[in-house]
């Protein structure tokens, strides 16, 4: 079987796209269980990094949670592969046995979300207790 790759991005640089890596399950609402394409599930944003290290940093708010991440180069980049309908040539032998796929990115790069989320939940307001004067109780 023959497998032909194509580059749909011409004289271009194709793409750059990145993974995002969580440790844990992403678990929709019962009532979005049969429908997660397209779904929003939070927001990537690039934070500041520190000036000491030279990764990029990440935060990602899901909810009430935010993580925090880190851009980590790939030791072998990906291909972003899209499967492409064969010509209408030739008998259909051919055709079952050809593959075409084009590439319409390149991964060099994943964020990695490895530590636990950080609650962002504030603390409910405290009533202060109101102090009774020691003459006051006494007068009544």
């Amino acid at each position: 079987m023959q497998i032909r790759v194509q580059c749909g991005c011409g004289e271009a640089a194709c793409p750059e796209w990145a993974v995002v890596e969580l440790q844990g399950v992403v678990q929709p609402q019962a009532s979005l269980a049969g429908t997660t394409r397209g779904l929003h599930i939070g927001r990537l944003c690039s934070a500041p990094s520190p000036s000491s290290s030279s990764k990029a940093g990440f935060t990602f708010t899901v909810g009430y949670h935010e993580l925090a991440g880190t851009k980590v180069a790939l030791k072998k980049p990906l291909l972003v592969l899209r499967k492409k309908k064969p010509e209408q040539s030739g008998c259909e032998q051919e055709r079952a046995a050809e593959v075409e796929l084009e590439v319409i990115g390149v991964i060099r790069h994943k964020i990695l979300f490895k530590d636990r989320p950080k609650a962002l939940i504030s603390k409910p307001a405290t009533k202060e207790k109101k102090t009774l004067q020691p003459g006051a109780a006494s007068a009544t």
